[in-house]
């Protein structure tokens, strides 16, 4: 009887193991999943990142297998985040498979800018009556690091540009509107490099185009609590920008 009992409990537990076996295997193919969603989103706010601050040229090229080389991981995650910033306009996939940063018609462009100008705008506006002396004083850090990086006798116009867009985007949190900032990140996307057209021009252009004059407009209305003013600012920075881009001549039919 005692015998009897003991084999049941053996069984029981044996049956408990194997329960507890197909769990793990069912929590290691979970836990795959979450990890290749990790990554693919790492990948895609890493692209992202590069993409917003410019530091991709209209045309550049790259492989899945390449970048997937580069940054150490499959290919799996990055075609994922490659996908996502395909759906919105950000890359493209040519035929023979190779990813590229899309190149900017003239018109696309020029479109692009009128509706910069409207939301980039409300935003500076919004920011210069609701942020806050710490946000505003982050904008003015950038606006600073800027300033420092034009004067210098060879500006990096990289440099430049990353401290521009910190500038730009912490006007555009200050606004404390998050869906005008998502949708101001979707623009920038598909902007973003494009202004290598501009900062990148060399360091003369650095060093002489109008952006630091708007940058310390800008400040100054945020300080004086002036939304129109700050809109007028910002509004003009764009389409100066704007101006020098298509004055090049580079930006096809």
């Amino acid at each position: 009887m005692e015998h009897k009992t003991a084999s049941a409990q053996a069984q029981q537990t044996g049956a408990q193991v194997g329960e507890s076996d197909g769990e793990a295997g069912g929590l290691d193919a979970r836990m795959g999943r979450i990890v290749r969603q990790t990554l693919a989103n790492q990948v895609y706010g890493d692209l992202k990142e590069l993409l917003l601050a410019g530091r991709a040229a209209p045309g550049e090229r790259f492989t899945l297998r390449g970048l997937a080389s580069a940054i150490g991981t499959s290919a799996m995650p990055v075609r994922e985040a490659v996908s996502r910033l395909v759906a919105e306009n950000a890359l493209e996939v040519l035929p023979n498979r190779a990813v590229r940063v899309p190149l900017m018609p003239q018109a696309r462009f020029v479109e692009l800018r009128l509706i910069r100008v409207s939301l980039e705008g409300l935003a500076a506006a919004t920011a210069a009556t609701s942020a806050t002396e710490e946000e505003i004083a982050e904008v003015v850090r950038h606006e600073r690091l800027f300033a420092a990086e034009r004067e210098k006798k060879k500006p990096d116009g990289a440099a430049a540009m990353r401290h521009n867009k910190n500038l730009h985007f912490a006007l555009y949190r200050a606004a404390h509107m998050p869906t005008l900032m998502q949708m101001i990140e979707g623009l920038w996307l598909q902007i973003g490099p494009v202004l290598n057209l501009d900062f990148r021009a060399g360091p003369a252009r650095v060093r002489e185009g109008e952006a630091h004059v708007h940058h310390a407009a800008l400040v100054a209305a945020l300080r004086a609590r002036d939304a129109e003013a700050a809109r007028a600012a910002l509004v003009a920075d764009i389409w100066s920008a704007g101006d020098f881009i298509l004055s090049r001549g580079i930006l096809p039919d």
